[in-house]
Formats: structure tokens, sequence, C-alpha cells
């Protein structure tokens, strides 16, 4: 196939959830596939982001599109600027006229096989009418997320504003999943979902892999059975509430029953909120973008995944299972994943629970490296990349099929 890629940035640094599994999908894919990839990505055009992404695309296009972030004075104008649209703001920021217009000259079906819109965010930019199949990769149920924001939410404008944006999010993901001829769903959960409540049509579960190569122990670090450790991108926000819910209302009781335990919290573009806590609570550490998680999964006690907030599902479980650490998780945390509390990891939602679940991963220690071992020969033997691209390659191949023969009709 000739497919036509689409998302809102390069993926190089590949150290986030939606980047790693994007990277190791076209990779697998374009061993047997035409990939054309553009990313609406900064303005300049040196970026080495671009000559690394010849590691997974065959072409790459970029549209010049510039994001400021969180520290930046334009994000917050941004934000209150979109209030006047009425799409959701993680949507609203990546309307791009350059991509539209670029979409309209060169979506054509004799360029291109598909279409692959990957998240939501890029959408808007698509034209509401191309002649060729459009594939919605929707990496989390997008709507989700911010209705778990609104409910987490401390403050009336807090809550407002995530009431807006749930509000937004779910009128354009619904129009989205009703207009696109496939919607791929990383989770059997995510897909019932997107059909039930948003419209898609037969949508297809398309499973998380991991790089079972690179992710598993080479027993260098000995692990430390006081240390625990969160990985993930801190400037998403249900990381950073998940890790500062924990610090608040689980660590202190965690520390009373092991004395010398401690928290390091690994992930990039730590907020200050979450540097603070490495100031206020006693054995907490944080380090901010790391070159190389392995050494951090290997030498932990256990990984804490202790989500409120979220969707889709979460990469950094199964590369801590390749890597035979135990995993210790919300419900949500785990969501979408096809693993079974006590036997691949521990499922903890309440603050008592995880407590418990810490204690027992320290004093049982015969447990804990039974549930990882076991853990590990699981996502070994059934998540492989190669396996789970095949199976998205499948269903956008399906998907074309389907296309050509209505328009044929």
């Amino acid at each position: 196939m000739r497919i036509l890629w689409i998302k809102t940035e390069l993926l190089h640094p590949v150290n986030k959830g939606g980047r790693i599994r994007t990277y190791q999908m076209l990779r697998a894919l374009k061993a047997n596939h035409h990939i054309t990839y553009v990313a609406l990505h900064g303005d300049s055009a040196n970026d080495p982001a671009l000559e690394q992404a010849n590691e997974y695309a065959n072409t790459v296009v970029r549209i010049p599109h510039v994001q400021p972030t969180r520290s930046q004075a334009k994000y917050w104008s941004d934000l209150a600027q979109s209030l006047f649209s009425s799409l959701p703001f993680a949507v609203w920021r990546y309307k791009s006229a350059a991509l539209t217009a670029w979409l309209e000259k060169n979506a054509t079906p004799d360029k291109f096989d598909v279409v692959i819109v990957d998240f939501l965010a890029p959408a808007a930019g698509v034209p509401a009418s191309l002649r060729v199949p459009v594939v919605l990769f929707e990496h989390n149920v997008e709507t989700e997320i911010w209705r778990r924001h609104a409910e987490t939410a401390t403050g009336f404008l807090k809550q407002r504003l995530f009431r807006l944006q749930e509000s937004r999010m779910r009128a354009f993901e619904q129009t989205w999943c009703k207009r696109s001829d496939l919607v791929v769903a990383v989770s059997d959960t995510d897909a019932i979902a997107l059909e039930k409540d948003f419209g898609a049509i037969k949508p297809v579960a398309v499973p998380t892999g991991v790089d079972t190569d690179y992710f598993r122990p080479h027993n260098t670090v000995a692990r430390d059975a006081a240390l625990f450790i969160f990985v993930g991108s801190m400037d998403w926000l249900p990381n950073e509430e998940g890790v500062k819910w924990f610090c608040e209302s689980v660590w202190p009781d965690v520390r009373r029953k092991i004395p010398h335990a401690r928290f390091r919290i690994v992930g990039r573009s730590p907020s200050a909120a979450v540097l603070a806590l490495a100031d206020e609570a006693a054995g907490v550490e944080v380090t901010g973008s790391v070159p190389d998680v392995r050494p951090h999964l290997e030498a932990a006690s256990a990984m804490l995944v202790p989500l409120r907030i979220g969707g889709g599902t979460r990469l950094k479980i199964f590369e801590a299972m390749g890597m035979e650490c135990p995993v210790v998780s919300t419900t949500i945390g785990a969501e979408g994943l096809p693993v079974t509390d006590g036997v691949h990891l521990l499922i903890a939602d309440t603050a008592a629970q995880t407590v418990a679940a810490c204690a027992g991963i320290v004093s049982n220690r015969e447990r804990a490296s039974s549930i990882a071992g076991e853990a590990a020969e699981f996502v070994r033997l059934h998540h492989s990349w190669a396996g789970v691209a095949q199976a998205f390659s499948d269903a956008c191949d399906h998907a074309v099929q389907r296309f050509n023969n209505t328009r044929g009709s």
C-alpha cells in the first residue's frame, strides 16, 4: 500500500507513548509498504528529527507549525483565543490551513491508497472530503480523558474549563468517528466505547506492542528492594496528576511501612509542581529526561502506575514487564491491556491498596519475581511490534477494499 500518514510532530526523540507506538508501527510497516509521513513540526528545516525520519518513512513532508509550551505566554493566549471556537483546544491549536491546502492538492487516489490520521489533533486540518479512504488511529478515547480531568479537578474554574473541553471534544470525536472509513483503537475497551458512544462503524482494536529484544534485563544492575519508580512523560497532565496524588495521599504511609523507601519519577519535562515533590516529600526523586529508562526499570523493586485519568493503553507497562520489573497499577492505569491482577501485575486503586501492594512487593520477593516472570513471558509471546503492525496493515487493507468496492458500485 501507498500510505499517507498524518501526525502533529516528527517522532524523534522517541520518548513518549504516542511517539513510541507510531515509531515502532511505522518501522514495521515500512518493510512492506511505502510511507509518506506528513508532520506539523516547527519552523526549522535543519531539525535533526527530519534526518532521523528516514528510519520510519520513505518520504517526509514537513508543514511548518510552531507550538508554544505551557511555560510560554503564547500558550495561554492561544487557550483564551480558542474559547471562541467550537473546537477543543487540543485540536484547535493544530488547525493548519497549510496542511489542508497540501492535502487537497496531494491526497489523491493516483498517489495514495489510504490516509492515516494519527490521533485526533491533526484531523482539524484534513479536508472534509477526500477521494482516498481515511483511517483514524485513536491512541485514546480523547473525550474520556477530559471527562476524568473534570471529575478530578479542584476549583470551580478548572472544572468548568475541563467540562467545556470535554463537551467540545465529544462533538469533534463523534464527527470524526462517523466520518472515517475505519477507526483503529488500541484496545477492545476503547473500540467498544468508540462504537457505542461515538458512532464508529465496526472499529478495529490493534493491541499495544513492545520491543521485546530492547526491553529485556541484562542483569547488570541489582534490584533495590526499597526503590519504586514511575516512568512517563511529565508534560502529560494525567501523569502529573497521578504522581502528585501518589506523593500526597499514598507515599507517607508507604514510608511508614518501609522507612528507607525511595520513589523516583522518571520522565521528560517535569513541571514546577512535579519538581517540588522532591522537596516536599522525603525519599522522592525527580530525574527529568533520561537517555535510557532500562537501567531504572532493572534497578527498581517495582514500577508504579498511579493514574486516575487516562485513556488508550500504557506502553510503559509492557516495557516494565519486558524488563521483568513488577508493576503496581490502578485499574485506569492498566485499562485496555489484556493483563490479569495477581498474574501479570498487581491492581491497586485506593491509597490503602497501593500501600499494601508496595509493602507486599518488598516483603515477598519470591511472589514479586514470579509475577514479573509471568508478565515477561506473556509480552514476549503475544505482543511483538511485527505482529501488531501486521494486524494494523490487515485492517487498513480491508478498509481500502471496502472503499474501492463502494466507489465502484
